[in-house]
């Protein structure tokens, strides 16, 4: 089994499976038409169930051939077009050429004598991303997984630093288990899950996260957010961060940034800024204004895997003050002893809540020393003027109503029939239309609730996506839509 192996006797052989790997991959884009076949749990799952993982095939070539069977015939392509489902984003050819790199060679970004090069691409990153955002001399920062690891990683930060000052503040000596249910983490009810998750694995519980309400334009209410700071002194609570989203998953809706940044100050509490979604517009070449406030934040989560057109998985923390990190530092003596610090030795490992971890660093490095920023930014651009334009479309459509104009590139909206019909058949229908799509394969949408109504949503990451896609979308959607309410219709004359 040792020809398997990567290494100087076997490189023909791995440039040989590569290479045709690559080609079924580029025929398979190449020719797909929709962006999924509709195939379905029932008809897949016992086809892979069948496979004997124990009987191998010995053969790249034929093991490729069962891979078209199982799984790049019925993927769900996102550089179709007609995705217009989740934050999935197309991917940049350059970042592809990193992950194909990075995969052979597989290095370890937890210590530098597992990543010597690799750490510092990384570093420099980091420093370039805090530029960005305008965090100051003093910023630093870890890759991670995606936005939700981001997320806990900074409220980890967030929470030992609250207990820290809450301590050192207080007239008796205070232990750490008497503050934790003290404390109180603040953020809008259109922001992402991951808040609350956060919460729990860190042993605050659900509880402990106030959700405030969004105004029309789905963005945080900051008057309630100022009443909700000070109900939480009055009661004796500690406000330990302030969550702010640049850019929510349903809405695309940026948080007032500026006025939550002095609430926040104001209350002592660390200021977090989700934006996993909009970090895209820092390397926008005409809406970075759009983010303004959020070099005030104490810490930012980026997911250069959503507006930076790169794969999973490509995130990361940023903080403003590098000694924060220290809160995730944990010296092993077999990893990373106290000595590599006095050495200047450069371990990852020493601020980041994952050990072995991915250089997924070097597929954006690959995009800015091939695309460079403004390429990258005039990208997301593209799908934000095409959610404008998709927004007077919708808006246009008496068979829709449609809830926000976008600030980013998320439409959401609802099918509403001629004449009276029952809020919860209407509903029926949304959501019905929305699995009936999937099932054809035609096109990918997404759904949501807002104020307890089914609503559809267009995630616009494509900029290969038109107004005619949108258009011919809406009519598929209609369709299937105006068939379920006309076949409910006929059961209950």
């Amino acid at each position: 089994m040792r020809q398997h192996l990567l290494n100087e006797t076997t490189a023909d052989l791995y440039r040989r499976s590569v290479t045709e790997g690559v080609a079924r991959v580029a025929a398979k884009l190449a020719t797909t038409e929709r962006p999924h076949t509709g195939m379905s749990v029932d008809a897949l799952a016992p086809v892979i169930a069948g496979i004997d993982l124990d009987a191998p095939l010995e053969d790249a070539a034929a093991a490729l051939d069962e891979l078209e069977e199982v799984y790049l015939r019925d993927a769900v392509y996102f550089h179709h077009p007609r995705y217009l489902g989740h934050l999935n984003c197309p991917v940049v050819i350059p970042a592809v050429l990193g992950e194909a790199v990075l995969s052979a060679v597989n290095s370890s970004l937890d210590t530098w004598d597992q990543s010597i090069g690799g750490t510092l691409i990384e570093r420099r990153l980091i420093d370039w991303t805090a530029q960005r955002i305008g965090l100051g001399p003093d910023a630093d920062g870890i890759f991670t997984s995606g936005g939700s690891q981001s997320n806990f990683h900074a409220l980890l930060l967030a929470r030992d630093e609250a207990c820290r000052n809450v301590m050192k503040n207080s007239s008796r000596e205070l232990p750490k288990s008497e503050v934790l249910p003290k404390l109180r983490i603040f953020t809008s009810e259109a922001g992402h899950f991951s808040v609350q998750k956060s919460a729990a694995m860190l042993g605050l519980g659900y509880e402990a996260v106030i959700c405030v309400p969004v105004d029309r334009n789905r963005r945080m209410d900051t008057s309630v957010l100022a009443l909700e700071l000070e109900s939480c002194a009055r009661e004796g609570l500690f406000p330990m961060a302030v969550v702010a989203t640049a850019g929510t998953t349903d809405f695309g809706s940026i948080d007032p940034l500026p006025e939550i940044a002095r609430l926040a100050t104001e209350h002592s509490a660390w200021m977090h800024v989700d934006a996993a979604y909009g970090c895209g517009l820092l390397v926008s070449p005409t809406r970075r204004h759009l983010l303004d406030g959020i070099e005030t934040a104490d810490s930012v989560t980026v997911d250069y895997h959503k507006s930076f057109f790169q794969p999973v998985s490509s995130s990361a923390l940023l903080v403003r003050d590098r000694d924060t990190m220290k809160h995730a530092t944990y010296h092993a003596d077999y990893l990373n002893p106290r000595r590599m610090a006095q050495e200047r030795i450069p371990n990852q490992v020493d601020k980041s809540i994952q050990t072995t971890r991915r250089f997924d660093a070097l597929k954006l490095w690959m995009t800015l020393r091939v695309m460079g920023a403004d390429g990258i930014g005039s990208l997301f651009d593209e799908v934000i003027d095409l959610a404008a334009a998709g927004w007077d479309v919708i808006d246009a459509d008496p068979r829709y109503e449609v809830v926000v104009k976008p600030q980013i590139s998320t439409l959401v909206f609802r099918f509403v029939p001629e004449g009276d019909a029952r809020a919860d058949l209407v509903d029926e229908a949304n959501l019905h239309a929305r699995k009936a799509l999937f099932a054809s394969g035609e096109a990918v949408v997404a759904g949501t609730k807002v104020d307890g109504r089914q609503y559809l949503k267009f995630t616009l990451l494509n900029p290969q996506t038109t107004t005619a896609d949108i258009a011919a979308v809406l009519d598929l959607l209609a369709a299937h839509a105006e068939q379920f309410l006309g076949e409910s219709l006929a059961v209950h004359r």
